[in-house]
C-alpha cells in the first residue's frame, strides 16, 4: 500500500433522512471493518492514531453495552479466481502473513467475537455475516474501519438493501483522502444510512 497522507477526521457529519433513526442496543451490532495491519499501517500519523483511537472507543462502547462486536478481514494471498475483478483495480493484495492479515492490536477480537472473511467490497459477500445478524435479531449495524469510500460505503448500501439499518461512525472510519471520506459520508447520509460521531452514538444509544 502507498502511504496515505494525514488529514483530520471529521467531527461534523452530513444530515439525511436516516437522522430519525436511533440505535437500539438490544438489536444492534458493531462491525469492525478491515482493520488489518496491511491497511492501517498505510495511514501516516496522526491519522493512523486517530483512526485506531476512534475504533477502539467504538469497541469499548459496544463491549460495555453488551452489544455484539463482529469483524471482517481479508484472508491474504488470494488466488486470481478468488480476487476476481479486485485484481484489476488493486493487484494481488496482501500476503497471508501476520504482518498483513492481523487485526490491529488495540481493536483485536477477544476470542469469542466472530471474524468473517472479506471477499469483496461488501462485508456481506460470500460469508455468514447476514445469517449471524438475523440469528441474533440484529437490524442495526454500526460500522467502523476502512476504507470509507470503498468497503464502508458498499457495506452500508448492501445492509440497506437487506433491510438492516447502517450507522456509519464519521470519526471512526478513514479513507485515502479527506475528499473521499467526506463524499462517502455524504452518500451514506443521503441514500442509505445514518452518519454520526462516536460521541453521538454513545449519547443516543445510552
Amino acid at each position: 500500500m502507498q502511504p496515505i497522507a494525514a488529514y483530520e477526521l471529521p467531527r461534523l457529519r452530513p444530515d439525511g433522512p436516516g437522522d430519525r433513526w436511533r440505535v437500539e442496543p438490544r438489536n444492534a451490532a458493531l462491525l469492525v471493518h478491515d482493520m488489518q495491519d496491511y491497511f492501517v499501517k498505510a495511514f501516516e500519523p496522526p491519522l493512523r492514531t486517530a483512526l485506531v483511537d476512534g475504533v477502539a472507543g467504538a469497541v469499548d462502547w459496544a463491549r460495555r453495552a453488551k452489544i455484539p462486536v463482529m469483524y471482517t478481514a481479508q484472508p491474504g494471498s488470494m488466488s486470481t479466481d478468488e480476487r476476481g475483478l479486485l485484481s484489476d483495480f488493486w493487484g494481488a493484495g496482501m500476503d497471508r502473513r501476520a504482518g498483513d492479515t492481523s487485526i490491529v492490536d488495540r481493536v483485536r477480537p477477544d476470542g469469542s467475537e466472530p471474524v468473517f472473511t472479506k471477499w469483496r467490497y461488501s462485508a456481506f459477500v460470500g460469508n455468514g455475516l447476514e445469517w449471524a445478524l438475523r440469528r441474533q435479531g440484529i437490524h442495526d449495524l454500526v460500522i467502523a474501519g476502512v476504507y470509507a469510500s470503498v468497503g464502508i460505503l458498499t457495506t452500508a448500501l448492501d445492509a440497506f438493501n437487506r433491510d438492516i439499518r447502517p450507522f456509519v461512525l464519521s470519526d471512526c472510519v478513514a479513507d485515502f483522502d479527506a475528499e473521499g471520506h467526506a463524499a462517502a459520508l455524504d452518500h451514506v447520509a443521503r441514500y442509505s444510512g445514518r452518519v454520526l460521531t462516536l460521541n453521538e452514538l454513545s449519547a443516543s444509544a445510552a
